[in-house]
């Protein structure tokens, strides 16, 4: 929507961070649970999951 390539720049970095930030977040959420089964714990409880 902009013709600026200042401000088009600037969008599509921030755009690529967010991407990125959402991968690594995933990554992270992935690695918990792998740790917490580790220990026989559960990321969920099926007693409370009804």
């Amino acid at each position: 929507m902009s013709d600026d390539p200042d401000v088009n720049d600037v969008i599509r970095f921030l755009r690529e961070r967010e991407i990125v930030h959402f991968q690594r977040f995933g990554e992270a959420v992935r690695l918990a649970k792998e740790k917490m089964d580790q220990k026989n714990v559960y990321f969920t409880n099926p007693a409370f999951d009804k």
